[in-house]
Order: C-alpha cells, then structure tokens, then sequence
C-alpha cells in the first residue's frame, strides 16, 4: 500500500482523524473500505463536493476499496444547515437526482481490480424499517446529551429558528449507514468534511456499542474558503456547478482561471493530481509572474477535462483565446460561442447599426463621442478584427452563427451583441 496520509497533509486533505496513528497503520497495512456521503439535495453536485469526489479517487489510486454512497434516505432529511430549516423535497424528486449524483461520481472512480469502487444508496436499507424498528434498533444507542453537543445542532439551538426533531435525526442516519456499510461490505473508515465530524463519529460510536471488537476510523478534510472569507464554489452568478446544464464548461473553466493568486496554491494541492515537483513549480511561476496566471489555466484545463472530458476543454480552451483575439471566432461551434458569450455583457438588437452605436449600447463607452475616440485611438474591435471607420457598420455576413458579434475595447473589455430573429 501507498503511504497516503502524509501526501494528503502535504496537499491539506487533513484536518482531523480518530486516532491518526490507528488510521496511518490501517491504510498502511490495507486495503482498507472506506466510504464518502453524498446527499442529493440539488440536481447536481457542485465545485464543493469535489474535495470529497477527488479525495475518494486519491485514497483509490492509494490502493484502497471506495464506498460512494448517495443518500436516498438522508437526502429526505438533510444535514442540519447553520441557521434555517431545509426545504424537504419529494421522493420522486429525490431519486431523479440520486441517479444524476450517481452519474456525476461514477467517472471519477475505477469500478475494475481488486480495490473495484462500489456505489450504494441509504435507502436500500432505510426503506422497509418501521419507526419502532429504527427508535429501539439505532435511537436507543444514541445520547441526547451528546447529540445536543454537535456543533450543528448546538448552533441551531441557539437561533431563532430552532431545531425540528427531523434534522435533529438526523446524524442517526448517518451513523447508520457507517454501521451498515461496516457489517455489509467490511468499510472501516468514513471520509467527509471538518463540518460532518459530529456525524462522522455518531456512527463510530454506535458501530462500538454494537461491534465492540470493530477497529474503525473517520477522516475529516478541511473545509475550504477563500482568501477573502467568502465561500468556496461560489461565482458571481451563484454556486458553480458540475452538470453542465446548469454551469457550462465555459463558465466552469472560468471559474478556476479566475481564482484569487493567494489562494491558487492551495486549491491546486488540494484539487490537483499533479506530482508535488509539478505543483511546487506551478507555485514558483505564481510567485514570479503571477500576471500569467499559469497554475490557475493549468488547473482549470485539469478539473474541467475530468469533469467535462478532454473535448470540451479543448473547445473552451479554444473560446476563451479567440474571445481575446488569439483565435478564430468564426471556428468556435455554436453551443461553446452561446455559453462563453452568456459570461460578457450582452445586448440584444433588432438590427445592426453602427460600431459607434453598438458600443454605447452594450456599454463599452459611455457616448458615441469617447466611441468615437476609441475607434479613433486603434481600440476598437468587431470579431477580432480592428474597426478603422469611425462609421463602419457591420455586415451581417459578419454575424457569428447568424446571431453575434464579439465587440472588443482594447485588449481586455469584451461584449456580445445579439440580433434578434426576425
């Protein structure tokens, strides 16, 4: 076996374990099962999950057995948020994205050899279990006392809002599926976030009341902010996502080129499975020349081609040079042009008017005069191609697939013009 944990503290993987020398010889001796929770409580995982996802796969390339669990049950319930009660979603709800959850997790995992992944739902043995069966079977060997400790409860109990008795259960079902998975497949360590660690050891506390002579382990890893507080995952336009209806891959790209330079460094360990010489130089050229942005375009080609494959990157690669005039416009196809257009100021038009004109109105100059001025000064493009007429108006042979056209104010201000169909 691959000694994992001090590459997973080199990269930040770990906050907090059990008993770390336990953990260390476990997986050092291994193969050790080992499981990581997702709840579907939207369509689609975000850029957040990916900690977890790429950790699962990191401790599988180690060597070890990985256990995917997308929760049928506990998505019905939710992990309790900080300050408000979730909003319960239906069942049918609920087992449509449990199957698009599954979809999403299933490419990062190798379901072949001897460490083959396997994937689980909390409903197969949730479903037939009467409420007396789960109160005397689980609730009995739980202690309110220690429950009411967990900090995502203790901090509910503090607001306004309270806590209801459903998200108060909430960590027995969790435990369960760890007491669950250790009798059904052999799992001896339960993988998640710094904040499920109240729940984490819920279900190593109850798999010892049960399995006294059970050696079991949890693993927490770090949550992830950015340098300036705010939460990781999110964008301008709300939380990034990993379907790619609801992020396109353009906008997914962007996302990790544009991350901040003081926190690219531990996003790349973190998310990256570049070797440390790699990574260690990647830092070095942000130190150097961070106007190159070098490690946020190397991670952003690496997580967007494992998310969305090595085609799709090569087309928004391909869309963001020619957006700023390192590429042809006109070879972008159209699906890949409309998503990274969606990311610019935009206007729509009923019909083409004159440089000048569509500048101001997409707000590239604030008047037709400093339009003007900038056609004048050599900073004005349409398509890439420079307008040297301060009355030039375009064709609509011009138009890009029949509808745009890329405006450009010097090197960096970029804008969409759409003709409506008439």
């Amino acid at each position: 076996m691959t000694d994992i944990v001090d590459e997973l503290k080199w990269r930040g993987l770990f906050a907090q374990s059990t008993d770390e020398d336990a953990l260390r010889k476990a997986l050092a001796d291994g193969p050790v099962t080992f499981y990581c929770g997702f709840d579907p409580t939207a369509a689609s995982l975000h850029v957040g999950h990916l900690v977890q996802v790429l950790t699962v796969r990191r401790l599988q390339q180690a060597g070890h057995r990985p256990i995917a669990l997308v929760g049928g049950a506990t998505g019905q319930i939710g992990d309790p948020r900080p300050t408000a009660e979730r909003t319960l979603n239906d069942p049918e709800t609920i087992a449509n994205w449990v199957a698009r959850l599954r979809a999403q997790i299933e490419p990062f995992l190798s379901f072949e050899g001897p460490n083959a992944a396997t994937m689980v739902n909390n409903l197969d043995w949730t479903a037939g279990l009467s409420a007396i069966e789960f109160l005397r079977d689980i609730g009995k060997h739980f202690r309110v006392s220690k429950m009411l400790a967990k900090d995502s409860v203790a901090r509910r109990l503090e607001s306004d809002q309270g806590i209801s008795y459903t998200e108060f259960s909430y960590q027995l079902l969790q435990g369960m599926d760890f007491l669950e998975l250790y009798r059904r497949h052999g799992c001896t360590l339960q993988q998640g976030g710094s904040d499920q660690w109240g729940n984490l050891t819920a279900g190593l506390d109850l798999i010892h009341r049960l399995e006294p002579h059970a050696n079991v382990h949890a693993l927490a890893t770090p949550l992830m902010v950015k340098a300036d507080g705010t939460k990781f995952g999110k964008s301008e336009s709300g939380a990034v996502w990993l379907d790619p209806e609801m992020t396109t891959p353009y906008a997914f790209y962007q996302f990790w080129l544009n991350v901040d330079d003081r926190d690219i460094s531990r996003y790349m360990r973190i998310l990256s499975f570049k070797s440390r010489t790699e990574l260690e130089e990647l830092e070095k050229l942000t130190e150097e020349r961070p106007q190159a942005r070098a490690a946020q375009r190397a991670l952003a080609e690496e997580l967007t081609t494992l998310v969305h494959g090595a085609e799709q990157c090569a087309a928004v690669v391909a869309a963001s040079k020619a957006l700023f005039g390192q590429g042809e416009l006109a070879g972008l196809d159209e699906a890949t042009l409309a998503a990274s257009l969606s990311e610019l100021p935009h206007a729509e038009v009923a019909e083409l008017g004159s440089v000048v004109d569509l500048f101001v109105e997409v707000g590239l100059a604030p008047s037709k005069s400093a339009a003007r001025r900038t056609v004048k000064e050599g900073g004005a493009y349409v398509n890439n191609v420079k307008v040297a007429d301060e009355d030039a108006v375009p064709a609509s042979e011009d138009l890009l697939h029949g509808r745009w056209l890329v405006l450009r104010r010097g090197k960096k201000n970029l804008a969409a013009i759409e003709v409506a169909a008439g």
